[in-house]
């Protein structure tokens, strides 16, 4: 199966070139990164550390930012156009470790599972410092996901996932709409993979903020942000949305 991670960037100057020199020869085929009003001095990164990853990049560019789903999706396109079989992922701000990859795509490639979800929560993962708030949230809201979808979570908010692309092309799921834009699009494709009944599990994975400064852990604004991320479940659920 080939293989592509897709690493949405927004502003990770600083970051993302350490998360690309991780990437090790054979973890991916290829490497996919999603530049929302991406300036100078990020691209320079990025063609500096390219030149030290041995796995193929590529960029994908918008002049504005169009939000993280846009950005996924972007991936998406370009996944699906040339015949990757596998997809995984991560963020580019140096939260998720490329090198643990193969977690998540191996028990993909065995045959087993079709939608692998990395979970901090599970042993031998790992919360590094994650901001109290973020964390009591974090370990709370999967077990609304457990209660409505029938399927034992212990993680849904960490966006570190591989799965078959071929779930994308699944008539009864649409990751194209417009209001998938943001945050949205994740938990949509999460809950789809869930209640369609394809093969789901977790697998132990790092989840590290203490490389991060307490304004730059995430772009996710708890006021601005939260229906992005709490919506899509009840209004799949309720028939709101499809």
């Amino acid at each position: 199966m080939r293989s592509i991670a897709i690493v949405p960037v927004f502003r990770e100057v600083g970051r993302i070139g350490r998360v690309l020199e991780k990437f090790k020869p054979g973890s991916v085929d290829e490497i996919c990164l999603t530049l929302d009003s991406p300036n100078g001095s990020i691209r320079a990164e990025i063609e500096e550390s390219r030149k030290r990853t041995d796995v193929p990049v590529t960029i994908i560019e918008n002049p504005d930012r169009k939000g993280v789903g846009h950005a996924i999706r972007e991936g998406y396109d370009y996944a699906l156009s040339h015949g990757f079989d596998l997809i995984i992922v991560m963020a580019g701000n140096g939260k998720d470790d490329p090198r643990e990859i193969s977690r998540l795509i191996d028990p993909i490639l065995r045959g087993d599972f079709d939608y692998v979800q990395g979970s901090r929560f599970l042993p031998g993962g790992r919360p590094e410092k994650t901001p109290l708030l973020r964390g009591i949230f974090s370990r709370a809201f999967p077990l609304f996901w457990t209660l409505l979808t029938g399927v034992r979570c212990t993680e849904v908010t960490n966006g570190f996932r591989a799965y078959k692309a071929s779930i994308l092309t699944d008539p009864r799921v649409n990751v194209w709409q417009s209001w998938l834009d943001g945050y949205e699009l994740e938990y949509y494709l999460h809950y789809k993979a869930l209640t369609l009944r394809y093969r789901f599990t977790e697998r132990p994975v790092t989840k590290t903020y203490s490389h991060i400064g307490k304004r730059g852990y995430s772009h996710i604004s708890p006021l601005r942000d939260w229906w992005q991320i709490v919506g899509p479940m009840f209004l799949l659920r309720l028939g709101v949305r499809h």
